[in-house]
């Protein structure tokens, strides 16, 4: 009864509700904040990895694999939209990257990037982790507003696996923000609200993505191209060097193997 009736919603709708599922998943991680106040490194850097190996796995199986497709029933050259929306979606990423100001856990206040500003360490932590949930919400829209053209490629159970992959990964990158805040002397509820607000820019970026390419066909494959850099620009940039920055071990490795393999199966299964 719930299914038919969200299969019945226009594209964009459903991808506003499914990213407010990966936001609402990004509070509950946050929400750990009230039971713990410290987080062990070892734990942190496997959460860091699983979130790198989830972005992997849905950038290869539900984003790159679908534009290729899309692009060989458009009658493209299947691997030009592939490449060129790989590419942008990165440098697009490297442009807010330099733009933004933010720091990365681990680092001190004088090693923030982006723009000079005054804003609070806390402020510039939780602005890092937006980065990250930036392409999340595109994917995500992305993949909903494809459904809009009933293409074979295109499927409800794939949006939601890759919706139901990125909410996943969303609830230990909440906690890897709320909890290091806490951590840094913030109260309990101010850690918890800027963990959760971390995830807020995924509504935005969903409904944005898929009223885009619902709005103009031609840029489907190389929409979800674009969401598939942008994700792999921020593995490769941010995550993959967080969890190493400390110490070299295995953990964080394993944690990116795993984080594929659960998406891996999501996709597989479901789309």
């Amino acid at each position: 009864m719930l299914g038919a009736w969200f299969a019945g919603l226009n594209p964009a709708l459903q991808a506003l509700l499914a990213t407010c599922f990966t936001w609402f998943l990004t509070a509950l991680g946050a929400g750990l904040v009230f039971f713990f106040k410290s987080i062990k490194r070892e734990i942190l850097d496997l959460m860091l990895g699983f979130a790198a190996g989830v972005m992997i796995a849905a950038s290869c199986w539900s984003l790159l694999a679908p534009a290729i497709e899309m692009a060989e029933g458009m009658g493209i050259v299947p691997w030009v939209p592939a490449v060129v929306g790989f590419l942008l979606g990165g440098a697009f990423l490297l442009g807010v990257d330099k733009i933004m100001p933010h720091l990365h856990l681990g680092f001190l206040q004088s090693e923030a990037e982006g723009i000079k500003t005054n804003l609070e360490r806390s402020v510039l932590l939780v602005l890092a982790i937006t980065l990250h949930n930036i392409p999340e919400g595109l994917a995500v829209g992305v993949a909903f507003g494809a459904l809009a053209y009933n293409l074979p490629s295109a499927s409800l159970a794939g949006a939601i696996a890759l919706a139901v992959g990125i909410g996943i990964q969303n609830f230990p990158e909440g906690t890897s923000v709320s909890v290091p805040l806490r951590r840094e002397g913030l109260s309990r509820a101010k850690a918890f609200f800027f963990g959760q607000a971390s995830g807020l820019v995924e509504p935005v970026a969903g409904v944005l993505g898929a009223a885009a390419v619902m709005l103009i066909r031609p840029i489907l494959p190389y929409a979800l191209a674009f969401a598939a850099g942008a994700m792999i620009y921020v593995v490769v940039e941010e995550l993959i060097p967080e969890s190493q920055r400390v110490s070299i071990s295995d953990v964080s490795t394993m944690g990116a193997m795993v984080g594929f393999a659960v998406m891996m199966c999501l996709d597989v299964a479901l789309g």
